[in-house]
């Protein structure tokens, strides 16, 4: 995964609660064996008509202004229902760099920092008063910047919003120096390197 220091652009709005995995990414585009090409399929049941090809208008992420967003900004409890990683594989894969809302189910905030994806938790008046920003002015831009743990927004120019998040601190490290699981466990390539040269021929051993 590549490093995730700042993530700045517009953001689009997705204000309701309780948005679970299920509505993020269908059960039927689970079939996938791919980590990619989810990004067509985000929110799918939300997005397009019955016939599943027609886009609705109203839903944000299909209004022109908020095309080329990489901030979702969102309602409490995002993310909630089942564990299934194709959530923040089907946001990310849709352009979306960080989310930012109220609160996450823990695992789903978990997933995202497993690929890049940056979960600000800000307070409910502040992404309301957040949301209520972009939706003003969809050329709204937010920068979302991991080292200084804060949030800003600005218009023209002209600073409108500024706030500050907590964040895991394993998490941003992982984050800031694009580690994932992989990652992480060939940091340690040389203690395992010497672990297994001291292991005895006849127990099991990496190839």
């Amino acid at each position: 995964m590549e490093p995730v220091s700042v993530v700045e652009g517009t953001a689009c709005p997705i204000p309701h609660a309780d948005i679970d995995t299920d509505a993020i990414i269908p059960k039927q585009f689970l079939k996938r064996v791919e980590r990619t090409g989810f990004g067509p399929f985000a929110f799918y049941e939300w997005r397009f008509e019955a016939d599943g090809t027609t886009p609705k208008p109203d839903f944000p992420m299909n209004k022109p202004e908020y095309q080329g967003a990489s901030v979702l900004v969102s309602g409490p409890n995002f993310g909630c229902g089942s564990s299934r990683e194709h959530a923040p594989w089907a946001l990310e894969d849709a352009g979306f760099k960080a989310i930012i809302a109220p609160s996450f189910a823990d695992i789903f905030r978990n997933n995202c920092g497993k690929i890049g994806v940056v979960a600000v938790v800000l307070s409910p008046s502040e992404v309301e008063e957040l949301t209520a920003l972009v939706q003003s002015d969809p050329s709204t831009t937010v920068r979302v910047d991991l080292p200084g743990q804060t949030v800003t927004a600005s218009r023209g120019g002209e600073h409108v919003f500024s706030a500050s998040f907590d964040i895991d601190q394993h998490t941003k490290h992982c984050l800031l120096n694009g580690l994932d699981d992989v990652g992480l466990t060939l940091a340690n390539e040389g203690d395992i390197t010497v672990f297994e040269a001291g292991r005895p021929g006849y127990k099991p051993r990496v190839a």
